[in-house]
């Protein structure tokens, strides 16, 4: 509900629930104590599909699509957008931190052949979590597998002929 609408109100979510209001009070006292929970949450998938992922250890093509994997998972059960809270510094401390390791990662994956080298700082950085939130948006029917091996391809092969 969240991911639809951010202003979503305490009512409204407790109505979504199927809980009272007052439910949902008792376990947080403010809105943004809820939403701060919702991106704990969401943070701490993000931390543990990178560690999953093995980004230092496993081969990157392996890496890559477990990673991708993970995230679309990610995406699809915490589909809220942390740039909504970057404002508290922890959050942004954490996210820096899983921004920073990935692009340690893509740049590994292009010093070992597997990306392009030659693109603009941080295009491939940027391209990678927009293609995985595209596809969560247009391809819901997909497993995740299937959805990572779209995001793969289109990122490794791009759509020319």
């Amino acid at each position: 509900m969240l991911a639809e609408d951010p202003g979503a109100s305490m009512a409204s979510i407790a109505a979504e629930a199927g809980v009272d209001r007052r439910t949902l009070y008792r376990r947080f006292a403010s809105r943004e104590e809820l939403l701060e929970a919702v991106y704990e949450a969401r943070l701490e998938a993000i931390g543990q599909a990178i560690e999953d992922a093995r980004l230092r250890e496993a081969p990157v093509a392996v890496a890559l699509h477990r990673y991708v994997e993970n995230i679309i998972e990610v995406n699809r059960v915490w589909p809220v957008d942390l740039a909504l809270v970057l404002g508290t510094e922890d959050v942004r401390r954490r996210r820096d931190a899983y921004v920073a390791e990935v692009d340690t990662f893509l740049r590994r994956a292009t010093d070992e052949g597997l990306l392009r080298a030659g693109f603009p700082d941080g295009w491939v950085s940027d391209l990678l979590p927009a293609l995985m939130k595209l596809v969560v948006q247009r391809l819901p029917e997909l497993s995740r597998g299937q959805a990572a091996d779209v995001v793969v391809d289109t990122l490794l092969r791009g759509v020319g002929a």
